[in-house]
């Protein structure tokens, strides 16, 4: 069963629970009221009774009399002796017998109380009350007067049929109330479920317009944005695959070409009649292409110690001049063969980062910067400000031009790939770069001119 059926259904037997209910109840709330306003004339009727009957003369007049006394009031009337012996019964009934009589102790409370006393009535068919009469000009001693309960429930007929005609009416009108407003509100709970499984589908473009200020709008506003969010979320899935299906082959292609240098060097070695500068040449170029594949796994093992593990970086206090020393003796053979001017600026700055990780950041800048730089200088300098220490390198190289700075630190990105490999880059020097000084919390920025060179700058706290 759908749901609007079920909301159609709950408010329609709901509401005709409820009109049920409060007519029963009005009908018997009727009756009631009817009865006690029938007991409370019947005795008022039965004193005014009393009181006409006591000052009837007992002529051929008094039948008569008692008949039109009868027939005005709407009561049957009974009439006993002195005795409690019935003499008189009006309008006449073939049940009542003239051998009748009041019990006698009945007759004892009507002489002592002279008040008007009801019958027990909660089996009988009848209103019956009792009095004494005194001082009468006939015979008469006692007056019975009673009345059918359905003649006092007559007006109730009507008041059921025009309750009744009204329940059914309002039956009616809540039958078709309950289903224009199950279906109103329904409508959006069926708008939001086919949202909703179209979403769970992977139909992630589909949006609900449903312009309401209540709970649900405030859904269909979650819905859309969780379709924004999971189309967001899709497009960074979709890059991710994109960037790790790139990854996969850079690094099979990164691999394939130095074990294929040391595969051809190998059968070369396995010349019988090669020479020994060819031997060494052969050697020379297999070592550097192991160490190659080395430096390409070392920058592997770092990046993926950045992207899992939360201990990649253990910072401490040291003087960063300590690493720059080692540096310059680093790089400082390197330099001269090229004939570039390597400047170091050796100057006391204690920071606050992990050594290690800093220093192979500085390898890679000062490295790639004398890789790419034929002539002229590096330059290494140190600017302190109030709680940081920038570390700038500088260089006279071949420059970068705008359209590779925006990826210039993704992993195995080359501006020039055919150069880059004959220089023996890995392609993730620069990510390695992003990625130690993201984890301290810091970025790495660079400027750059095609034919002025480059400078790349990233700064670290000072220890306190």
């Amino acid at each position: 069963m759908s749901i609007r059926a079920k909301l159609a259904w709950t408010f329609i037997l709901l509401l005709i629970f409820g009109i049920t209910a409060i007519s029963s109840y009005s009908i018997l709330f009727i009756r009631n009221y009817l009865l006690n306003q029938g007991e409370e004339q019947i005795i008022n009727d039965t004193e005014w009774l009393a009181i006409t009957i006591q000052n009837l003369q007992q002529d051929e007049q008094f039948e008569t009399s008692l008949n039109e006394a009868a027939r005005t009031s709407g009561y049957r009337i009974s009439i006993y002796d002195e005795n409690g012996i019935l003499f008189a019964t009006v309008p006449y009934s073939e049940e009542a017998s003239d051998a009748e009589k009041l019990p006698a102790a009945r007759q004892s409370r009507l002489r002592e109380t002279s008040r008007v006393e009801f019958q027990d009535r909660t089996d009988s068919e009848e209103l019956v009350t009792y009095t004494a009469l005194s001082g009468t000009r006939n015979p008469a001693r006692y007056l019975k007067v009673s009345i059918y309960k359905d003649q006092i429930y007559r007006p109730i007929k009507t008041i059921r049929w025009i309750i009744y005609t009204g329940m059914f009416i309002s039956i009616g009108l809540v039958i078709v109330v309950s289903i224009l407003f199950s279906r109103s509100i329904s409508k959006p709970i069926i708008q939001l479920e086919s949202a909703a499984r179209d979403i769970a589908d992977g139909n992630v473009d589909r949006t609900l317009q449903l312009d309401r200020k209540d709970e649900f709008g405030t859904l269909a506003q979650s819905l859309n944005q969780m379709a924004k969010r999971l189309r967001a979320d899709n497009e960074t899935l979709k890059q991710l695959y994109e960037k790790q299906r790139q990854f996969f082959a850079d690094i099979t292609h990164e691999i394939r070409n130095p074990l294929h240098t040391i595969s051809g060097s190998i059968e070369m070695l396995q010349l019988a009649h090669l020479s020994s500068d060819k031997k060494k040449q052969y050697l020379e170029t297999a070592a550097r292409q192991t160490d190659r594949i080395n430096r390409l796994f070392k920058d592997l093992m770092t990046l993926q110690r950045f992207d899992s593990d939360s201990y990649f970086i253990e910072k401490k206090p040291f003087d960063i001049q300590l690493i720059l020393e080692d540096v310059e003796q680093l790089f400082k053979n390197r330099a001269e063969e090229k004939g570039l001017e390597l400047q170091i600026d050796k100057k006391q700055a204690v920071v606050f980062a992990d050594p290690n990780k800093i220093e192979q950041v500085l390898e890679n800048l000062i490295s790639n910067a004398i890789k790419y730089t034929s002539e002229g200088y590096v330059r290494v300098t140190l600017t302190e400000r109030d709680e940081t220490v920038t570390i700038s390198i500088t260089d006279s190289g071949i420059g970068i031009s705008d359209s590779h700075l925006a990826r210039l630190f993704d992993r195995f990105y080359r501006t020039d790939k055919a150069r880059s490999r004959d220089k023996g880059g890995t392609g993730l020097g620069l990510a390695v770069v992003k990625s130690i000084l993201s984890a301290h919390g810091s970025g790495i920025e660079v400027s750059s001119r095609p034919g002025e060179g480059s400078r790349f700058w990233f700064s670290l706290p000072k220890a306190s």
